[in-house]
């Protein structure tokens, strides 16, 4: 089961009773998988890191770490079209029971990580935690994409580039210290007819700007300094 503990804080965001102020989820399954503590591929933080961090030991430990990220993608998804139920979620007056029918029906039907997502949702709203659904999720998908060693790459253009180009700065950005060696990259390239020419690429958290507006801005800077 799932539990989570600390120490007494303010009251929790549905009203329903006081929440730790920080919480630490510690939850074990009755599962015949493996007991050895599962690498974390990075630490987040924040209440909706924790969550989510606790949900992937939970899920790699029972090997349904696909299963669980497909089943919050498609709360997600649910979510993102339907705005009455993320307002239901999200609203701290909404009662358990609506925010809990909300969550299982943006599932819409048996989860397929089975229990381990069943049991994670439990958690939350025994919590009352269930407004951070969206953000919880979001952070386990950051999670898995450091599992597989994904790298978003952002290439904005003032024309869009052709295949040939694309590849090309893929395979120079897989070579530079900007990534892991054994990093994939996930390139998209988007125009900005604002940036005159050149690039900026951003990777991850870094950015690399080799823009003509960049270039200009500079220039025009250091006129103003000499004058």
């Amino acid at each position: 089961m799932f539990c989570a503990a600390g120490g007494a804080g303010a009251g929790r965001p549905d009203g329903n009773g006081a929440a730790p102020d920080r919480e630490v989820i510690t939850r074990t399954y009755a599962t015949a998988a493996s007991s050895a503590a599962p690498q974390i591929p990075l630490v987040l933080h924040g209440i909706d890191g924790r969550y989510a961090t606790a949900l992937y030991s939970a899920a790699a430990r029972t090997q349904t770490l696909d299963a669980v990220e497909s089943d919050l993608k498609r709360v997600r998804t649910a979510l993102a079209s339907d705005a009455a139920a993320r307002a239901v979620l999200e609203t701290p007056v909404a009662d358990r029971a609506a925010k809990r029918a909300a969550v299982a029906a943006a599932l819409g039907g048996r989860p397929a990580g089975a229990d381990v997502t069943k049991n994670f949702f439990d958690l939350l709203a025994e919590n009352g935690r269930l407004g951070l659904t969206v953000k919880v999720a979001e952070a386990f998908e950051t999670l898995m994409t450091a599992h597989r060693k994904e790298v978003a790459v952002v290439v904005t253009s003032a024309k869009e580039l052709d295949s040939k180009s694309l590849n090309r700065l893929r395979d120079s950005i897989a070579k530079s210290p900007l990534v892991g060696a054994s990093s994939k990259l996930l390139l998209t390239n988007k125009v900005d007819a604002a940036i005159l020419g050149g690039l900026i690429i951003e990777v991850g958290d870094k950015t690399v700007d080799l823009s003509v507006s960049s270039k200009v801005a500079k220039l025009d800077a250091l006129l103003k300094e000499t004058i």
